[in-house]
């Protein structure tokens, strides 16, 4: 087995796994490149008809290239699509430019989230993030508890050997499960390639810049690039010394901000 498909059979099992083991289970699709290639796996681990909803949180500030994506790809995939959003803070006037980018996450995020969680009795949500994105994501399991204040205590993360996964939470209200864990940007990215994933235009180079990491419209900055196709990013990738998430402004705010998040509930 080449090392794509190893680490593509080890993201189908853990999908697989955490569907077994959690009958309220839901899969979070943000509509990046990771999330889009996670739900193309559970295609692929339930032969085409995904068993769980996908869940999309909106928070109103997204770019329009993401929702026309969201809505084709729920479409032709035959998803069961629920987008959640705080609608009081959206009414309240909650956004970007208001406060803090924590006190913003976590209104229309993390919030949003609790509401769908409460509102479908979900035990679990599957996310689609890696270790290589972030130093604070480097410290996740793959199945990877909450407390009922949906607080992640990232100092006290439970062993996983041998593919044993701790599936219960004392006390908790769900779990998260992370089956792109293991994998890179660059892994994704020749994933894609080989598999012809459909993933949002705004990856690719448009006047000399393109998007490397997809989130609200004023917290994302492009970079300078001209790869236009999944071949030249991936050989752009192969050279590259710039973080993927530098263009996301909740990394910048300072040191700690998406350590706070995580701690918080945040995806």
């Amino acid at each position: 087995m080449d090392h794509l498909s190893a680490q593509e059979s080890k993201s189908i099992y853990i999908i697989r796994e955490a569907y077994s083991r959690f009958p309220r289970i839901a899969m979070l699709w943000s509509i990046g490149k990771d999330s889009t290639t996670m739900v193309w796996m559970a295609r692929k681990a339930f032969y085409g008809e995904i068993p769980f909803p996908m869940i999309h949180i909106d928070t109103g500030y997204k770019f329009p290239e993401m929702y026309t994506f969201r809505d084709k790809y729920a479409r032709e995939w035959g998803l069961n699509l629920i987008v959640g959003r705080n609608e009081e803070a959206i009414a309240g006037g909650m956004g970007p430019n208001v406060g803090t980018k924590l006190s913003c996450c976590t209104a229309l995020k993390t919030n949003a989230l609790k509401k769908i969680l409460a509102e479908h009795h979900l035990d679990a949500v599957i996310l689609g993030i890696r270790r290589d994105e972030h130093g604070i994501r480097a410290k996740e399991r793959y199945f990877s508890p909450r407390d009922q204040d949906f607080q992640w205590n990232y100092k006290d993360q439970p062993p996983e050997l041998w593919d044993q996964y701790k599936s219960s939470s004392e006390d908790g209200t769900h779990l998260r499960i992370h089956p792109l864990l293991h994998m890179t940007e660059l892994e994704i990215w020749e994933y894609v390639q080989r598999e012809d994933i459909p993933i949002n235009e705004l990856y690719f180079a448009k006047d000399g810049k393109r998007f490397r990491s997809l989130g609200c419209v004023p917290c994302c900055n492009p970079i300078e690039s001209t790869a236009s196709t999944v071949d030249e990013i991936v050989e752009e990738l192969r050279t590259t010394t710039v973080a993927e998430r530098s263009g996301r402004a909740q990394d910048k705010e300072d040191a700690y901000t998406m350590q706070k998040l995580r701690a918080l509930g945040y995806m």
